[in-house]
């Protein structure tokens, strides 16, 4: 069983900060991509920023620049540093990892999602 666990929501004005964590936990042997999605109302979900094991990112186009995507993997950990928020950005976001389990068993899991809103 694994559990992610997201934190670092709220509400920001237009061109603020924020920083998303999201912790996994469980049995865990090894993680292999970290990553972040995002729903805005009415909209698909859309992948934001995603990492590998062996440090390869990729950001979407509308959030390179001016968000980062970072793991320590000692902590099993994903951060994602959203600077210069804008009301485009508003969404909930979910945390996203796969790996391996004890045991060779494959995971594919989400966190529990976050309200990021900018706004005035």
């Amino acid at each position: 069983q694994v559990q992610l666990v997201e934190s670092g929501g709220g509400l920001v004005q237009p061109g603020g900060s924020l920083r998303l964590s999201c912790a996994a936990s469980g049995s865990i042997f090894n993680i292999n991509r970290m990553g972040w999605y995002r729903q805005a109302p009415g909209k698909q979900r859309e992948l934001v920023a995603r990492m590998t094991s062996g440090g390869e990112t990729y950001l979407k186009d509308s959030v390179e620049g001016r968000f980062t995507i970072s793991r320590d993997n000692a902590k099993k950990t994903a951060y994602l540093q959203m600077n210069s928020l804008q009301p485009e950005d508003t969404a909930v976001y979910y945390c996203n990892v796969d790996g391996l389990q004890y045991g060779s068993i494959p995971f594919f899991g989400w966190g529990q999602g976050t309200q990021v809103t900018v706004s005035t």
